[in-house]
């Protein structure tokens, strides 16, 4: 009897030591997700010390300058092929603390540079610096002391939930969105963070994403069963949250210290309130932290090609304020990073379900928001960083323009009569854009106003190419009579000299307006004089350098600001400024269509 009580003894003691074993060794894999290895970086075995256009961006941090930190290091795999785990912990020497930039030495090796190159090539940005960072890496703090101050915010804030969507996101950079939400938000207040996966095959954002939010409590996992699109993704995560305001992210963004409350405060002080953080670059290759305080604030807008644009807070609007911090009112969103109140949004329609993939959603909610009761701001207390990718690295489907039926959708039911200045720009062939009948239903219902209220009170820098005095060709009267002004608009075409080109009437880059402030404009694109070249620079509506004065009598076009004439060499390749002379041929210009009566 006492040996079969030994034996027994002896073989609990033994099932239960291998329990434990077992135990510990799942203890340290799931350690391992919590604490992850950044995915595909090489090791490096000695590391040494390591967007908007009016305003400079800030590089500095308030105690000793942002500097950048250069690598001397010689990247190679670790033994057993093992990788660099970004540290849990910030350490203030390490890459990438305090915003600052990380710069990878020239010397690579083979096998790294291809991992970098990979990097580049799944996620249109540099993952190998981003892997190298921690996830909990400290930024400056770019708020101005005015947002600092006690009671600034009410204390009965609403609680949100921080919805971002994902897509085959690289792993650190995921991650350090989400500690940057959580790290930095007063906990009373993050009610929930929802990820909505739409539909990624990344074997990184599986089960070791399952398990690594596993010891964050307030970290939900959504699964969407097929590629939803970011629209579609974000209503998943609106019908998954659970508190009353919803706080939309990108998943490649780092939120600052007191980002959260100014902008649950606009929407406790008003539920109608859409709120957007002033957005930070995080620029794409060295992950620097960029910023700018509240005088460098811009606001949104759009064009005629119903393409969001940044614009400079107009003097109207920054006479409303007694400082620069104040919350400003804007007439569009960039859509990516805002935050509403659940109910608002859901009476507004959320968004248009019809919209595919992603494009227009943020006009459409900008629109509805201000003609359907409700103010759209940008708080400058609150600033979210966000890396702004010169491509998408996704693929969808071919063969289907989504941003042209999302806009064409967007027109019919929201643009009124000004829906025409859209299709004069694509042509009248909308094709198979759905069916808008409810949207339009659900306008009538809530009572929205016009578009032209919308114009007329909340963006009246718009120009309205109707209004326009003149349009069409712009032609030089001198030798011939047959050179015009010809410039492209584009992006890329901006800040360089504006060009000429044998008259051809058929529009395009021949196409100008002068509207009656004296711009000459290709859309959002006007000519601007500053002392040297005459070129294209964006639309600012300040007069100054962009101010002609066209006489219907003389043909002269004076610049307003310098009083010379505008001109072309005598080899008609290129504009020129002379002071004005009524004996200079080359100084004549006509312009097409021109009605003075809507001077």
């Amino acid at each position: 009897m006492k040996l079969k009580l030994k034996i027994a003894v002896l073989a609990c003691a033994v099932w239960l030591t291998v329990c434990f074993l077992l135990y510990t060794e799942d203890r340290a894999a799931a350690a391992d997700q919590r604490h992850p290895q950044p995915s595909g970086l090489a090791a490096p075995q000695s590391a040494n010390g390591f967007a908007p256009p009016a305003v400079p961006l800030r590089r500095d941090t308030p105690a000793n300058g942002h500097s950048k930190t250069k690598f001397n290091l010689q990247a190679g795999p670790e033994q057993g092929g093992g990788v660099l785990a970004a540290p849990r912990e910030p350490d203030a020497s390490a890459p990438g603390e305090m915003g600052r930039a990380v710069v990878l030495p020239t010397n690579l090796t083979v096998e790294t540079k291809k991992l970098v190159d990979d990097g580049w090539l799944n996620n249109a940005f540099n993952q190998y610096a981003s892997d190298l960072i921690s996830v909990h890496r400290t930024l400056p703090d770019p708020r101005d002391q005015w947002c600092k101050e006690p009671g600034r915010y009410r204390t009965d804030l609403p609680p949100t939930a921080v919805v971002i969507c994902f897509h085959n996101e690289a792993w650190s950079v995921l991650l350090r969105t989400v500690h940057s939400v959580l790290d930095r938000s007063p906990p009373p207040l993050l009610q929930e963070i929802i990820l909505v996966d739409d539909y990624s095959d990344m074997p990184h954002l599986k089960r070791q994403l399952e398990d690594y939010m596993m010891n964050y409590p307030k970290v939900r996992i959504i699964r969407a069963p097929k590629r939803e699109g970011l629209i579609r993704a974000r209503l998943l995560g609106a019908a998954a949250a659970k508190a009353p305001v919803l706080t939309y992210l990108d998943s490649h963004c780092e939120c600052t210290e007191g980002w959260l409350e100014p902008l649950l405060d606009r929407i406790a002080r008003d539920s109608t309130t859409v709120v957007c953080p002033v957005i930070d670059v995080i620029d794409d290759s060295t992950l620097e932290y960029h910023w700018r305080d509240s005088g460098g604030v811009n606001v949104g807008g759009f064009d005629w090609n119903l393409q969001f644009n940044w614009h400079a807070v107009p003097e109207r609007e920054k006479k409303k304020h007694q400082n620069s911090a104040e919350p400003v009112w804007s007439p569009t969103m960039a859509g990516g990073l805002f935050s509403i109140d659940r109910a608002f949004f859901e009476r507004l329609g959320t968004y248009d379900s019809g919209f595919d993939i992603w494009g227009g959603e943020n006009l459409e909610l900008s629109f509805k928001t201000w003609m359907c009761g409700g103010t759209l701001e940008i708080v400058p207390c609150s600033h979210v960083g966000h890396i702004f990718r010169k491509r998408s690295p996704y693929k969808w489907r071919s063969g289907v323009n989504v941003l042209k039926r999302n806009s064409i959708r967007l027109s019919e039911v929201w643009l009124d009569e000004y829906a025409k200045y859209y299709y004069q720009r694509i042509g009248q062939d909308k094709g198979n854009y759905g069916d808008v009948s409810d949207r339009k239903a659900l306008r009538k219902k809530l009572n929205c106003k016009p578009f032209k209220w919308y114009l007329d009170n909340i963006y009246p820098e718009l120009f309205i190419p109707g209004e326009a005095v003149a349009s069409g060709e712009v032609r030089n009267l001198g030798e011939g009579a047959s050179t015009c002004l010809d410039s492209p608009a584009r992006k890329g075409d901006l800040h360089k000299p504006a060009g000429l080109y044998p008259c051809h009437r058929q529009g395009g880059n021949q196409y100008w307006m002068l509207s009656k402030t004296g711009e000459i404009r290709r859309d959002e694109s006007c000519l601007d004089y500053s002392g040297t070249d005459v070129i294209l620079y964006p639309c600012h509506g300040s007069k100054g350098n962009q101010q002609w004065i066209y006489d219907a009598q003389t043909k002269q076009i004076r610049h307003g600001s310098s009083d010379k004439c505008l001109a072309i060499t005598e080899s008609k390749q290129r504009l020129l400024m002379e002071e004005c002379s009524m004996s200079a041929p080359r100084q004549r210009w006509s312009f097409e269509n021109y009605d003075p009566s809507k001077l």
